[in-house]
């Protein structure tokens, strides 16, 4: 069966992880995804780690299943090249300032024009209005400006940044929701949309319970270290050999967790006969449990506790999680092939889809890999043009 998107032209104008890993899913999915960039390359190309090609993982991470071209947006004869990737298109998307954008003639209005079933994407740090429209936003920064770095850490500790950029990678998966629907759309209108996501409103969303506790009861979130401030215990938990996570945010739970601990004096202590009354004493049962919890290693309680039903989950390190079986099972762990031949391994989508779903077959693509190809192949530009365009500095 082929794949739910294959047929389907995506122009990727976008740079460093939100708007690429949006592509990249569709690109597992069967578009043909091209991507531009300028003749130096995404400046995440060059982002350590490197791996034995050379290339960067945080570029090969989000640029699977590509084609890629180079072109300078500040040529002349770019806007003819770029107009006939429009014109066949049926998704653009850029990452770009709205002022950049402006500046390069990379809009809706103008596109639609060209292309009136053009789906039009873009991705910005803090939205396409109001006063910060054109300010430069990347994770870090919007992880402290949007309210997560507030939350993430312990009380009275510095900030602290989440250990994965979360808030692009989710920005990536907001984009890729907001095209699908605006195909779903055209199927019915016969036009395009113009759709719009930023890492600001992505993080906003994501503050969730904590965002409408204040708006609502005008609390507001603290710092929860390992573990949640609603339900206790619910947290990390010192063993004889390191860290674990155990949850028992309910009473049935609660008293699942008393039982694989052998412990019926705190099955019965009634200061934690329910969540409420636990949290108010948590500063009390957190060190109780600890005791029980560090008399054995982390493997012989995750044992113990899954036989009684207890939440639990190791500590684990990115080797242990690309290693483990649950994760293998669900194809988290994707191959694929660069040019030559050579293995390449990465990330599975973050979804999957019964019939039609899959993994982009091309590794991540070298700077220009594809120019050739798409200029003459895809675009009808003649060798002689190619070669006039390459000499005047437009690829």
């Amino acid at each position: 069966m082929a794949r739910i998107y294959e047929g389907l032209k995506v122009v990727d104008l976008s740079r460093v992880l939100a708007g690429p890993f949006c592509a990249q899913m569709l690109a597992d999915m069967g578009a043909d995804v091209i991507k531009i960039e300028a003749p130096e390359g995404d400046e995440n190309r060059r982002w350590p780690p490197l791996m034995p090609n050379g290339l960067s993982s945080n570029y090969a991470s989000v640029n699977r299943g590509k084609r890629a071209i180079t072109l300078n947006m500040k040529s002349p004869r770019a806007a003819e090249v770029l107009d006939r990737l429009v014109r066949r298109a049926d998704v653009v998307l850029h990452s770009f300032l709205p002022a950049t954008a402006a500046r390069l003639g990379i809009s809706y209005e103008r596109f639609h024009a060209i292309n009136p079933r053009l789906v039009f994407c873009s991705i910005t740090g803090y939205g396409e209005r109001g006063e910060l429209a054109n300010k430069p936003g990347y994770d870090l920064m919007v992880q402290a400006f949007a309210g997560p770095m507030s939350v993430t850490g312990y009380e009275e500790g510095p900030p602290v940044r989440t250990g994965v950029s979360f808030v692009d990678m989710a920005t990536g998966m907001s984009a890729y929701a907001a095209i699908a629907s605006a195909l779903y759309a055209r199927e019915r209108t016969g036009r395009g949309n113009w759709v719009r996501a930023s890492l600001l409103e992505t993080a906003v969303s994501i503050l969730g319970y904590h965002g409408v506790a204040w708006l609502q009861a005008g609390v507001r979130p603290r710092k929860q270290g390992s573990g949640g401030a609603n339900q206790a215990p619910y947290q990390a938990f010192h063993c004889a050999d390191g860290f674990l996570l155990v949850g028992a945010p309910n009473n049935a739970a609660w008293q699942r967790l008393c039982t694989a601990l052998e412990d019926e004096g705190l099955k019965l202590d009634p200061r934690f006969a329910t969540n409420e009354s636990r949290l108010r004493h948590r500063d009390e049962l957190v060190p109780l449990l600890e005791e029980h919890f560090r008399r054995q290693d982390a493997a012989h309680w995750v044992t113990l506790l899954e036989k009684h039903g207890v939440a639990v989950a190791p500590i684990q390190g990115v080797d242990q999680v690309l290693a483990h079986p649950q994760v293998l099972a669900n194809a988290m762990v994707a191959t694929t092939h660069d040019a030559n031949g050579r293995e390449w391994k990465g990330l599975g989508t973050p979804f999957k889809i019964e019939d039609g779903g899959g993994i982009g077959s091309r590794a991540a693509p070298a700077l220009g890999e594809h120019s050739e190809q798409i200029l003459q192949e895809d675009l009808g530009f003649s060798a002689e043009d190619v070669a006039a365009l390459r000499q005047g500095g437009t690829i």
